[in-house]
């Protein structure tokens, strides 16, 4: 039997940071829609049934009357946040923190809004519908909360030609992912080179290669999980309390090598847009327009 619900958490914790502001989104729809509408658009067409929002406190209202108004009348709509002082019992924020805990930390923050398989995505990256419904239907047939997929990216369809991009280059076995290397990647004379972030060497990538776009599908065993190795990440970084993160690529690099979980690769054949540099805007504008010319997005997104 197919699973019933399912749940897009859309990690937006950062935008205002990344963008100065919420309003300082770009619009890259004819109407002003964000790229954010467009993961919300394609996640409904795949049988998404509710959204959860992370976001900061003080966002909001402003994300609220802009962003979720647009859409509370098309899908039950959430909103959690991500709180600098959520640690585990015994923990407490130093004083000087300013940034937070990262991707593992944000998704633990919807621990009591989530009981069924949800998908994670980034707020700012466009996915493509291909990407939602591969994870979907994987996610509805799927009866094992100890088997967790990642959607893989050929690498060729997530590069700008503005400069690099961060990218979890993925090591598979028999279609299981291995490792996730968190890495930069960039084209460089028609060779496409990934640096781990890790400061370990450089290495060239084939254009097919899979690559993370950190959309990812979990059980909500997911959040136990990260809960319970939360504080010894915070004992090895006593050292660099004011600056580490606690990232979901590392987490779930740690759960299959314990064995805890294993975690599919999904190929997708969609391409990736987004806005990590300020020229990469007039492409997105382009994609969308193409794809709307195609018949595969309205003209006006969310027309009554």
């Amino acid at each position: 039997m197919e699973k019933e619900n399912l749940t897009l958490l859309i990690m937006a914790a950062g935008m205002g940071s990344r963008f100065g502001g919420l309003k300082q989104i770009e619009p890259v729809g004819p109407n002003g829609e964000f790229i954010i509408d467009y993961s919300v658009y394609d996640a409904i067409q795949a049988g998404f049934n509710k959204i959860v929002f992370i976001i900061k406190e003080e966002n909001y209202e402003v994300f609220k009357e802009t962003i979720g108004k647009r859409i509370a009348d098309k899908i039950k709509v959430e909103y959690v946040f991500q709180r600098l002082e959520d640690l585990p019992e015994g923990y407490s924020c130093p004083e000087n923190r300013e940034k937070p805990w990262g991707t593992a930390h944000a998704i633990l923050s919807a621990k009591n809004n989530i009981h069924e398989p949800f998908v994670i995505i980034n707020a700012d990256d466009f996915y493509g519908r291909d990407a939602y419904l591969v994870i979907s239907k994987f996610l509805r047939e799927n009866h094992d909360d100890n088997i967790y997929a990642v959607v893989g990216y050929q690498v060729k369809n997530t590069l700008t030609e503005n400069g690099s991009v961060k990218r979890g280059v993925c090591k598979l076995e028999e279609g299981y992912l291995q490792e996730i290397i968190e890495s930069s990647v960039i084209e460089e004379n028609g060779v496409i080179i990934a640096t781990p972030l890790d400061g370990s060497a450089s290495f060239p990538v084939m254009e097919d290669t899979y690559v993370s776009m950190n959309m990812l599908g979990f059980s909500p065993s997911l959040f136990s999980y990260i809960e319970k190795t939360f504080p010894s990440f915070l004992e090895k970084n006593k050292d660099n309390i004011l600056k580490c993160e606690y990232l979901i690529p590392d987490v779930l690099t740690m759960a299959i090598e314990e064995g805890y979980v294993r975690t599919k690769v999904l190929p997708t054949t969609a391409k990736w847009e987004g806005v990590t540099y300020k020229e990469d805007k007039d492409s997105v504008v382009e994609a969308i327009q193409k794809l709307i010319n195609e018949g595969v997005y309205p003209q006006n997104l969310w027309k009554k």
